[in-house]
């Protein structure tokens, strides 16, 4: 019987956490304005798409799990890949952006591409 309560109690702490998460205000109106119309709905519905900026990333999908800085382009371009893992860390997506741009999604997570 005890096992089950600890059970029980970690599930709803589990479930809180998760929920704290997902609704967290990543940005304020003012800050995505100037944005074009497509760029701001993509934010608003946490979408990212390839052309994005860092900061829009950062505004659709909040901070990354880890970034890492790449070896250059051969044009000098820099490159850099940002993580994010699901909450249990079954998942993974890798965001990788060359010159500020983000240029390739490559994720584990069903459903999470570019639209």
């Amino acid at each position: 019987m005890k096992g089950k309560s600890i059970y029980a109690i970690l599930l709803v702490v589990i479930w809180l956490l998760v929920g704290c998460a997902s609704s967290s205000v990543r940005f304020t109106h003012d800050e995505i304005k100037d944005y074009p119309l497509d760029v701001q709905e993509k934010i608003i519905k946490g979408e990212v798409a390839p052309g994005m900026t860092l900061q829009q990333v950062r505004y659709a999908w909040g901070n990354p799990d880890s970034v890492k800085k790449l070896e250059p382009e051969k044009d000098g371009k820099q490159k850099e890949e940002w993580t994010y893992s699901s909450v249990l860390g079954a998942f993974k997506t890798r965001l990788i952006f060359i010159d500020g741009k983000l240029t390739y999604i490559i994720s584990t997570e069903p459903g999470r591409v570019a639209k």
